[in-house]
């Protein structure tokens, strides 16, 4: 192989980042170039992105690499959270800010959409999980209001194809993002129509669907003045971050789950079909889309949002360090209080201690009251809903799950892993921690043909990033706490 270098824009809900890969003799070695946070803005009762904000901080990311660097990326890429979207009008112009996906206005859009089209045909025609943050219900709720926005827009574009736009002035619609909308039919790049009448949501607004892997074009003149790149393409990666993620996972065999750790955990498999039945639809899984004709299997879960939330509350009293937190957990008595994750209470509840506390207190338990108690609580629910997922997708397959792979920032806490191995009994092999950066770096390889297939890219994931093991070593009554757990769900 030659040297190849391509800039990866990995956007979460909380921050971003712009990490260079290198690729040499089938290894990629990783550069951060530039980090920066991402947060919410609230306007007058609504949240919204600043999406201009992101924008300016993807060409500051991109100027560093070529002016303190010295390097001129091959190609980018960019890589976002799902669901949220921008609105276009007629003369290529974005319309205000987007909403953010966390926004209470669709609050109450799940059951008024159902009294219009029933869940169970929802759920087949898109076998998507229903959260009540879907593009389908956001759209649906914007219908609701009557807003003025969606009455002059003529082109949506998500979070990641937003931002393509800005670079190249293209609008295209890339299949793993555009998958999380609960707008596609299961496992193909096509609209479903249906739910477009329904909702009285315009279909003229819906672009053409691009598979990841497919260059967008090149970066518009005054992008390469600001910046001093060349005319380097734009690539549409697999833009959703779990999808990024996904392909970066260094696995072997069939009988494995991934957990993609962040912000959200996405616990699933990756399965060469979409799984929809009636079970499926009961335990209120999600079919999104994958590489190479793949389907991410999985459930989204409300994840590392709910100590991030915590930390924010806290850190107006005294400031703590993650390591610092974890620690406070690691003291105390394991068990005494537990929560369902996905409660919509945790959406965004403001004060998410609070929210934790009221929950306990309303489901007949003992109140967690220290900063130690409440991340204990959030970390013993989290690795018993992983346990819980994890056989709801056993009893889907009808296969035994052998191990776990866990991806993304929260492949850093070795306290969680090991809690993790514990509760579900199988190994965790935690690793790479940089994941969706990992997978946009190398679909951009796979454009330009560095690499040729999925197995190809996971060679080059395994030959270059140590994956640590972690081995069930329970000495806690799991199984009792599980039951516990389950009564809560």
């Amino acid at each position: 192989m030659n040297t190849n270098s391509f800039l990866a824009f990995d956007i979460g809900a909380s921050s971003g980042r712009a990490i260079l890969g290198t690729i040499k003799n089938e290894k990629v070695e990783l550069t951060e170039i530039h980090r920066f946070t991402n947060q919410m803005t609230r306007l007058h009762g609504n949240y919204f992105w600043n999406i201009y904000s992101l924008f300016d901080e993807l060409k500051l990311g991109l100027k560093k690499c070529i002016s303190e660097y010295k390097i001129q990326p091959d190609t980018i890429g960019i890589d976002t959270w799902g669901v949220d979207y921008s609105l276009i009008s007629g003369d290529k112009k974005l319309i205000g800010l987007p909403f953010a996906y966390r926004d209470h206005r669709t609050d109450n859009s799940i059951n008024e959409f159902f009294k219009l089209l029933s869940k169970k045909e929802t759920y087949f025609l898109t076998g998507i999980q229903f959260l009540q943050f879907n593009t389908l219900f956001q759209l649906f709720s914007s219908v609701e209001e009557n807003f003025s926005g969606l009455k002059i827009a003529a082109n949506l574009l998500f979070t990641p194809d937003t931002l393509n736009f800005l670079f190249t002035g293209k609008m295209k619609n890339e299949y793993t993002i555009a998958s999380t909308s609960q707008l596609l039919k299961p496992g193909l790049p096509l609209w479903e129509q249906k739910l477009f009448d329904v909702a009285g949501i315009p279909k003229k607004l819906m672009g053409e669907i691009i598979q990841p892997g497919t260059t967008i074009g090149n970066l518009l003149p005054e992008v390469s003045e600001e910046t001093g790149s060349s005319q380097v393409p734009c690539v549409a990666v697999a833009s959703h971050d779990t999808a990024s993620a996904i392909v970066s996972v260094p696995a072997d065999g069939d009988n494995w789950a991934f957990l993609s750790s962040g912000t959200w955990s996405l616990l699933g498999i990756e399965s060469p079909v979409p799984l929809v039945s009636d079970k499926s639809l009961e335990m209120n899984f999600t079919n999104e889309g994958g590489v190479e004709g793949t389907t991410r299997f999985l459930k989204n879960i409300m994840g590392m949002w709910l100590i991030q939330e915590c930390k924010r509350i806290w850190d107006n009293e005294n400031v703590l360090s993650w390591q610092e937190i974890v620690d406070l957990s690691d003291t105390e008595e394991p068990f005494k209080s537990l929560i369902n994750p996905d409660d919509p209470s945790f959406l965004n509840p403001g004060n998410m201690p609070k929210a934790i506390q009221d929950f306990c207190k309303q489901t007949g338990q003992i109140v967690p009251g220290s900063k130690g108690e409440i991340a204990r609580c959030i970390y013993d629910s989290l690795v018993l809903k992983y346990k819980f997922t994890l056989k709801q997708i056993e009893s889907i397959t009808g296969r035994k799950i052998e191990k776990l792979h866990i991806i993304g920032g929260g492949a850093h806490n070795k306290v969680m892993n090991q809690l993790t191995a514990n509760a579900i009994g199988i190994p965790v092999l935690a690793g790479p921690t940089e994941a969706t950066a990992i997978g946009n770096i190398m679909m951009q390889a796979k454009a330009a043909g560095v690499v040729e297939s999925l197995n190809e890219i996971r060679k080059v994931v395994k030959n270059s990033f140590d994956v640590i093991e972690y081995y069930p070593s329970p000495k806690l009554d799991w199984e009792k706490a599980y039951s516990k757990f389950e009564k809560l769900n």
